[in-house]
């Protein structure tokens, strides 16, 4: 459930409804379908999705993370991938880690600040945002800034205390957190039964061939592994001489039987 193939098939039904929106257009629509992406650990893992929905005529919006020690969002090669993307169409949001905190008013003076310095270093607008593992607080607070759109705000996202089958619902919600879908299936009777409809991925849980959680996590270390080597390398030329034989390293090893 978690190929390039699956992901286009998920595209190919939005795409039939005619309601795809990116959040801004959702707020004066009745029936929409958001695609949003909280990118992780990987921008290449976000920039690969965000080929695939290039090769369908789908754009969608991604919201990187500021604080994340997986990947730096202002590194010169993280930097032209985000770039390209923007230049493509997809819409780029911040992904705010609230790192502890829990004033609400500490939080919304953050996430200002946080987009307020990724304009100026990207040099294009940057407008909305998501929460990484919103606490239940941050959801029923229901948070609006001024010329800021949150994809947790209620025009977006229907909070309640606790989600059943009997649960109404103004927006469904459908996320693969854990590497497994909550709250439903992105089929065709998730996505065209409902008026309003938000799906969230995450990048790094998707390739082309689609690996379980535990092979996904094997080929994603050894991903960020490679990664590490190219940037020392390009960084210094210390351990050049060791280079090609640590690369040819396979660090994950193979599942026994």
């Amino acid at each position: 459930m978690f190929s390039f193939e699956d992901y286009r098939e998920i595209i190919r039904i939005i795409q039939s409804t005619g309601r795809q929106a990116g959040y801004h257009e959702a707020l004066t629509k009745d029936r929409f379908i958001l695609m949003r992406h909280d990118v992780e650990y990987s921008v290449e893992r976000a920039y690969a999705l965000s080929k695939v929905e290039q090769s369908m005529d789908f754009t969608s919006t991604y919201f990187f993370q500021w604080t994340n020690n997986s990947y730096n969002i202002l590194s010169r090669r993280n930097m032209d991938i985000i770039k390209d993307m923007h230049e493509r169409g997809h819409c780029i949001g911040l992904h705010f880690a609230l790192n502890g905190m829990t004033d609400m008013e500490q939080i919304r003076r953050q996430i200002g600040k946080e987009i307020h310095i990724l304009q100026e270093m990207f040099g294009f607008t940057i407008d909305t945002f998501s929460i990484h593992r919103p606490s239940r607080d941050v959801l029923r607070e229901n948070i609006k800034l001024p010329g800021i759109l949150n994809a947790y705000q209620d025009e977006f996202f229907t909070f309640a205390e606790n989600v059943n089958g009997q649960t109404s619902l103004q927006v469904k919600y459908m996320s693969d957190a854990n590497h497994i879908w909550r709250y439903g299936y992105p089929d065709e009777a998730n996505i065209t039964g409902y008026d309003k409809v938000q799906i969230l991925t995450h990048p790094f849980a998707w390739s082309d061939k689609g690996y379980d959680n535990r092979d996904n996590y094997a080929v994603l270390i050894q991903e960020k592994y490679k990664e590490l080597i190219e940037s020392i390398d390009n960084e210094c030329k210390d351990f050049g001489e060791y280079r090609r034989e640590f690369m040819k390293a396979e660090l994950v090893p193979e599942r026994n039987g």
